[in-house]
């Protein structure tokens, strides 16, 4: 990714100077937030549609949930490859080749007439999903004013503002049909593709190709395999709290659509507004362990009153807060845990919590046929096991809290673009 024209231009800022505002983007930035937005929907888009897609198509629980797993499982696998197909072809090229990929399987999962094929498609949505958003986050950071803190921030919210108003989404559409959610997305992600063709610059190719095997090379650090295995297993609370709840909600596409949308705003407002200020007050590591601790208090909590549907809500908006704290804190952290490129750490980081992600859905379904309750105390044991991983990686990652996580100057800005661009 080359040095952004309008990055270089800004005027040298000083210590005494008031950081730029986070909203003082430029347009090509805008432009990939908004197309994020767009593909975070997908992941929550389906949760109003489960359980009438289990009615009409004859499918139980875990059959369903099968949505979440290929598409998480294909994700993650693929993040592999972000970096070998983006440093041949261009970031730009690799974001309209993922948004594509994601319009033509959104449209034939909408067109499916059998769950086996909505699983199938939603595993191909998986491919362009994970090109896109890998690349999307080194695009953000490359180009946004205000260095690497305040870039994650703006992709945070993104990833917020995406699963929020996708339960949203698909709930109003899902009350017309439940393939209507899958047809809007494709032609949502039409807009975001014309969008990226107009306003981000093409770039020139890379100027060295990155290695398939550098993503498993990263792992080999110790501070980034800590994080990655912290992620995989708190991502198996994340997802059970996902693909699960809507089968002990039981309630209809509006419902669970608003319930939905009210955690994802929540996330997003916490990765915005709690989780920078927590982080300068207590230090990234203490926060990340309390916002997993809640998180896994949370889970209990829903597990021990699943039969009660107000616990049930209450649980989910407040997991998206604690949620929204950790995955700021976790995806900073990522990016300065390992002396290797910003984006072979993510692909490596990607490739692990995705994965692990991926297992949650079915095996959630498949517990909560026999035992409602034992979706969640299983993600909440998985979640409390984050936290001792993270804990003894305590040492090696003791650089994180030294690192500043405030903007200082455009040199910085260009030395995350130049990063980007190994």
């Amino acid at each position: 990714m080359a040095v952004s024209t309008t990055t270089a231009t800004v005027t040298n800022s000083t210590s005494s100077e008031a950081p730029p505002s986070l909203l003082h983007q430029p347009k090509s930035v805008w432009a990939v937030a908004f197309a994020s937005v767009i593909a975070f929907m997908g992941i929550g888009l389906v949760d109003p549609i489960l359980k009438p897609i289990g009615e009409q198509l004859d499918a139980t629980p875990s059959q369903v949930s099968l949505l979440f797993t290929s598409y998480m499982l294909v994700t993650g696998v693929a993040m592999l490859i972000t970096g070998v197909v983006s440093s041949r072809i261009g970031a730009k090229k690799t974001l309209l080749t993922g948004l594509a990929v994601i319009v033509v399987f959104a449209a034939l999962a909408g067109s499916s007439g059998t769950i086996g094929q909505i699983v199938g498609f939603r595993a191909g949505w998986g491919l362009g999903n994970a090109l896109f958003i890998a690349t999307a986050l080194a695009a953000i950071v490359g180009a946004a004013s205000g260095g690497v803190a305040r870039a994650i921030i703006l992709y945070e919210a993104a990833l917020g503002i995406g699963i929020a108003v996708g339960p949203l989404v698909g709930g109003v559409l899902g009350n017309i049909s439940w393939r209507a959610p899958f047809f809007g997305v494709a032609a949502l992600m039409a807009v975001a593709f014309i969008l990226i063709v107009v306003m981000l610059p093409a770039a020139p190719k890379p100027e060295h190709r990155t290695s398939i095997a550098a993503p498993f090379l990263a792992l080999r650090h110790r501070g980034l395999l800590t994080v990655a295995i912290t992620a995989l297993l708190y991502n198996y609370g994340f997802f059970t709290l996902l693909a699960y709840t809507p089968f002990p909600l039981d309630m209809g596409t509006y419902s669970i659509g608003f319930i939905f949308f009210g955690w994802g705003l929540a996330l997003a407002v916490a990765s915005v507004f709690l989780a920078p200020r927590l982080q300068r007050r207590f230090g990234t590591l203490p926060m990340m362990m309390v916002a997993l601790a809640l998180f896994a208090l949370d889970l209990a909590m829903m597990a021990a009153f699943t039969d009660n549907k107000t616990v049930l809500v209450v649980g989910v908006v407040l997991a998206g807060l604690f949620l929204g704290v950790n995955n700021t804190l976790i995806t900073e952290t990522v990016m300065i845990s390992a002396p290797v490129e910003r984006s072979t750490a993510s692909a490596a980081y990607s490739f692990v919590r995705f994965v692990g992600g991926a297992a949650a859905p079915w095996v959630a379904g498949k517990l909560g046929e026999s035992n409602i309750h034992m979706p969640f105390w299983v993600g909440a044991v998985c979640t409390a096991a984050a936290i001792i991983v993270l804990a003894t990686g305590r040492k090696v990652l003791a650089h994180v809290d030294e690192h500043d996580p405030e903007p200082h100057s455009v040199a910085e800005a260009l030395a995350v673009t130049a990063a980007d661009a190994d």
